[in-house]
């Protein structure tokens, strides 16, 4: 036990996937707590082979092991707050699944990562409908972007009136708050994303910046919202602060070999 008197620092915990390319997944959340000024905790569910152009290849960490980190974990530190990234495989979801229902007081942000930014799928469909039928009834808040809003509500969105609908219609659907992320829309001057909590909207824009292709936002977003409630501010204050966060990472994005990395 430590000496009174060293100042304390809040934690969360990141249950996500390793990118070899350090520019998405547990490497991004990191790096995203870190800056927040929020202790890093890992749960680490997959490893890839993978850069901003391709994965090239993905293997699940062994369900027992992810619950060994889990229980490590959580029989230390307790964190509050937990980010969900890529679960990959159903029995790595049923070992997430039994700790989140231990962990009710917890704000827990899910971000659904089923398509990978070079486009390559990262769940099976089976692992998807047990993601929503194991994990979505256990989040606060649920931050997909347009790609996976279209799956979960099969659908297109293809004008700015279906998604304003949209993110009501997944709040309806899950229970949980949303916050609908419209990097990908058609819009090639801002982006606009819409958070409702099922009694008041929020819409968050931003200039799009342009000829910057870049990895990792969606987890360098949810981890900032994740970052952000373990210091306890209200929800819409944290995800107002981590849409600028991600906003001025692009706006200063940097170089690194043939990549182009998120910065701040």
């Amino acid at each position: 036990m430590n000496p009174p008197g060293f100042p304390t620092i809040p934690c969360a915990l990141t249950i996500a996937g390793s990118d070899s390319g350090g520019g998405a997944g547990i490497q991004a959340d990191l790096k995203t707590f870190q800056s927040l000024g929020v202790h890093g905790l890992t749960v680490i569910t997959c490893i890839t082979a993978q850069n901003p152009d391709k994965v090239a290849g993905v293997r699940e960490i062994p369900p027992t092991m992810v619950r060994q980190q889990l229980e490590a974990v959580e029989s230390y530190f307790a964190p509050e707050c937990v980010k969900i990234g890529m679960l990959y495989s159903v029995p790595v979801i049923h070992e997430v699944s039994l700790y989140l229902a231990r962990k009710k007081e917890a704000f827990v942000v899910l971000d659904p990562v089923m398509i990978s930014t070079s486009g390559r799928a990262l769940l099976s469909t089976k692992a998807i409908d047990c993601l929503v039928q194991e994990i979505v009834p256990h989040c606060s808040l649920l931050t997909p972007n347009l790609p996976e809003a279209e799956y979960l509500l099969k659908k297109q969105l293809s004008s700015r009136e279906r998604i304003k609908s949209a993110v009501r219609e997944l709040h309806d659907k899950f229970g949980c708050f949303v916050l609908l992320k419209g990097g990908h829309s058609a819009s090639s001057t801002e982006v606009i994303d819409i958070y409702w909590d099922g009694q008041t909207e929020d819409i968050l824009s931003s200039p799009r910046i342009k000829n910057v292709q870049t990895h990792g936002t969606g987890c360098t977003y949810a981890s900032a919202i994740c970052a952000k409630m373990a210091t306890k501010p209200e929800i819409k204050t944290a995800i107002r602060e981590a849409h600028s966060f991600v906003h001025e990472a692009i706006k200063h994005s940097v170089q690194s070999g043939r990549a182009t990395l998120l910065h701040w």
